[in-house]
């Protein structure tokens, strides 16, 4: 089985298993997350492999991880990533990509991203729920962060959090590759 079944197929258990835990219908697990109830239905049969917007908004109205989203194996409290198994859930033909590390649910999903950006590269993202949480450390070149349509730069060896809960860009604005550590915490689904 390729890598891509079987995160499509993990996905798809994953996310009966979540929204029969939280007691959602297709139709309020569809309104919650802001995707139509055939795309979930095309998720829970793994007849497709949805984009990583899609992923996030059914992770954020879940109130879970991507990574337990795409998680395929359940262990001991302890859980040692090989850096074969990060998951390179974007990336373009320049070489930028993002990567998930790593996550866990307690107390809410809480994930850790690798990140590079080639120049005049960059990645957007819709708002997650309120309470939720970015933090980025930036290890190589420079980072043009647009949060709600303002503009912070970030220098190498800076690091930055915010409330992520508006529109937010990642950018590399400059001449040389970017990279950063990031960190994301959401708040439990009360």
């Amino acid at each position: 089985m390729s890598d891509l079944d079987l995160l499509t197929q993990s996905l798809a258990r994953n996310v009966k298993h979540w929204r029969s835990e939280r007691g959602f219908t297709l139709d309020a697990l569809a309104a919650r997350a802001g995707v139509s109830r055939g795309m979930l239905i095309q998720i829970e049969q793994a007849r497709t492999n949805p984009s990583i917007g899609t992923v996030v908004k059914i992770g954020d109205a879940l109130g879970i991880s991507i990574t337990t989203l795409l998680d395929y194996e359940q262990g001991p409290k302890v859980r040692i990533v090989p850096a074969e198994q990060a998951v390179r859930l974007w990336s373009t033909e320049a070489g930028s990509y993002h990567r998930l590390l790593a996550g866990t649910e307690a107390p809410g999903p809480l994930e850790m991203w690798d990140w590079l950006l080639q120049p005049d590269e960059g990645s957007a993202s819709d708002p997650h729920p309120d309470g939720t949480i970015e933090l980025v450390h930036v290890t190589e070149g420079e980072l043009t962060l647009v949060v709600d349509g303002v503009r912070h730069q970030v220098p190498e060896g800076a690091s930055v959090t915010f409330e992520a809960n508006a529109p937010h860009e990642y950018r590399n604005d400059g001449t040389a590759p970017a990279r950063m550590i990031m960190a994301v915490s959401v708040p439990p689904v009360r």
